[in-house]
């Protein structure tokens, strides 16, 4: 446990990656096995039930069992020793074709099920809730920035829209990477099915078809892409919720001030701090899983059949990106929820530009009377007149250069914001 997990990690996630977790995945997986196998005749009836309901009631202790683990190299070893001792005289039937990475990729398999079912649930609240958000916010002007610098008009609604949009697209990649990702294993030693052949496919096929999961014909052991994807997936899910992270700092930030979300953080010594402690997060959170990913894909150099110090990087890689993914939904989920513009702040932001932000917007309305680089010189010498005083507009300047035109309404930020209004209604994507 660290000080810091109430930020950085999830109590639903690491219950569901933990090494209990991981203890009972794999116990379901030797069922499963032994009921396919007993119903298909490989085994004795009997031997399969009893398999069965043995690893159904084992719950080995995880710290027994991390000394055997530590000389085999890999946790499902230790498992299946523990569990052919528990099984007395049908002990020999455990485990009978496999070997330890089918148990351990297939119990992995059902942990990733059971998380990303929790993952896309929160993906989903995500992102109805910044849905509603940007709808209700869908009229409310706010300066956009670009660079770190006053661009132009748009909406708060339009700015949420953009935050929302990555989220349909990642629930769609979720519902593709599925059918390559939740696949059993069971193709013994040396990935051949040679054990229990030639009733290894259909072993395989029974044995899946228990667990609900896909049975692939082609051996993955040393195939990791499928792993690789989603962890890219996971990146992509943090990337996203790193950039409302980012945003919602620089909107709060000092001198800003236009959206507040979450609670804030106080400093120990100045009073008048509220650190956006929840948005820092979420953009320390996208920065682990942004490098994660690419150890994740050095796992996929997998040497021959099995390579161990590959399997390795994996196994100490990818439940962590999946925890800090769940983390970064939970935290996004609060932010969304209690996100809540100023309009007296955005208000003192437009007065404070004194419509220089509408330059372009004033270029594009005078290129239509003469040509465009006329145009743009009189917006430049209005902007220079603004530089020079400290209360002249560039409607007030445009309006001595170029009089005859209603420059309040032509420059008016609400009537400036282009499609923003239609970004922010909730069919967008």
């Amino acid at each position: 446990m660290m000080l810091t997990d109430g930020l950085f990690s999830d109590i639903e996630l690491r219950a569901v990656m933990d090494a209990g977790a991981q203890l009972q995945a794999m116990l379901r997986a030797e069922a499963a096995l032994a009921r396919a196998e007993g119903r298909l005749g490989i085994i004795p009836e009997d031997a399969a039930k009893a398999i069965a309901r043995t690893a159904e009631d084992l719950r080995p202790d995880p710290e027994r069992l991390i000394a055997v683990t530590a000389r085999s190299g890999i946790p499902a070893q230790a498992l299946v020793g523990a569990l052919k001792s528990a099984c007395g005289a049908h002990g020999d039937w455990v485990h009978f074709g496999a070997t330890s990475q089918d148990i351990q990729d297939t119990g992995l398999v059902l942990q990733l099920c059971t998380a990303l079912d929790l993952i896309e649930a929160r993906l989903i609240g995500l992102e109805a809730e910044l849905a509603t958000k940007a709808s209700a916010h869908a009229g409310l002007t706010i300066a956009a920035r670009t660079r770190f610098q006053i661009a132009a008009p748009t909406t708060l609604g339009a700015k949420i829209a953009v935050w929302r949009a990555p989220l349909s697209r990642h629930l769609d990649r979720l519902a593709e990477l599925r059918p390559r990702l939740l696949n059993v294993s069971l193709y013994g030693a040396a990935g051949t099915g040679a054990a229990l052949a030639p009733r290894m496919p259909e072993v395989r096929r029974a044995m899946a078809d228990d667990l609900g999961l896909g049975a692939a014909d082609i051996p993955w052991h040393a195939a990791r892409d499928a792993i690789a994807e989603l962890g890219g997936w996971m990146a992509l899910v943090t990337g996203s919720l790193g950039k409302i992270g980012a945003d919602l700092i620089l909107l709060a930030q000092s001198g800003i001030g236009e959206v507040t979300a979450g609670t804030g953080g106080g400093s120990s010594t100045m009073p008048q701090k509220s650190n956006p402690v929840a948005a820092e997060a979420l953009v320390s959170l996208a920065r682990l899983n942004a490098g994660a990913i690419s150890t994740l894909h050095q796992a996929m150099i997998h040497a021959q059949e099995r390579d161990g110090s590959a399997l390795a990087l994996e196994w100490l890689v990818l439940p962590e990106m999946v925890i800090r993914t769940g983390a970064a939904l939970r935290l996004a989920q609060e932010l969304a929820r209690t996100l809540t513009p100023d309009p007296v702040r955005i208000d003192a932001t437009f007065r404070k530009d004194r419509g220089a932000m509408l330059a372009e917007a004033a270029g594009f309305y005078l290129a239509h009377q003469m040509p465009r680089a006329e145009a743009l010189k009189i917006v430049a010498t209005a902007l220079a007149e603004i530089g020079r005083s400290e209360t002249e507009t560039l409607a007030g300047a445009l309006a001595r250069l170029q009089p005859g035109h209603d420059w309040a309404r032509i420059l008016a930020p609400g009537a400036n914001t282009g499609e923003a209004g239609e970004f922010s209604r909730p069919t967008k994507s």
